[in-house]
């Protein structure tokens, strides 16, 4: 296809178009001094209430900081009694030793006739707790010396089922089920396996 030659009043046309569209695109993309002007004004405000914000927040850092470090050493307190062990069967030794040192204490020693062990259990989202049931044979008052005594330990032991049946002999022995729990750390709590139906 052949083009016809433009005229000389063509070309001048052409070279006008031109000039205009670069004066046009000049005028429409440059940024004009009263704009930013603008801008700078309405944004001081904002920025004013920004920095206040951020120096409130500042501000309150050392206060936050101090609270923080109050609750670490309050946990790093209440952790102590933790039965720290490798293991969930050496933290049930544990719990079994402390439990047996508390019961050679009392006047007279009480006497274990058996103890059985449940598998260990989670305890909230951060523990796991060993659960350990005893059996004995003793008057009311060691009984409750007993119990007093457990709950002086500076381990984290607790009792969480009691089982008193009536007296089985002339001595006003009573038969005792007593069901301890020691908190110890949630790695030695195997995991739940999820059921798939």
């Amino acid at each position: 296809m052949i083009l016809p030659a433009l005229s000389r009043r063509d070309r001048n046309a052409l070279a006008a178009l031109g000039i205009c569209a670069v004066v046009f695109g000049a005028v429409y993309f440059w940024p004009s001094g009263d704009s930013s002007t603008v801008g700078a004004v309405h944004s001081i405000p904002v920025e004013e209430k920004r920095v206040a914000r951020l120096r409130r927040l500042a501000a309150a850092v050392p206060g936050r900081q101090a609270i923080l470090t109050k609750v670490d050493q309050e946990l790093a307190a209440r952790e102590k009694g933790i039965i720290h062990a490798e293991t969930a069967p050496q933290a049930q030794a544990q719990l079994l030793q402390i439990v047996r040192r508390v019961a050679q204490a009392q006047n007279p020693p009480v006497v274990f006739k058996g103890a059985e062990f449940a598998p260990p259990r989670q305890f909230g989202d951060a523990y796991g707790e060993v659960v350990m049931t005893v059996s004995l044979e003793c008057g009311i008052e060691q009984v409750v010396n007993f119990l007093a005594d457990i709950s002086n330990q500076p381990e984290v032991v607790s009792v969480s089922d009691l089982q008193i049946n009536q007296v089985a002999s002339k001595m006003k022995l009573l038969p005792v089920r007593v069901t301890f729990t020691g908190v110890v750390p949630r790695k030695l709590v195997p995991a739940k396996k999820e059921s798939s139906f």
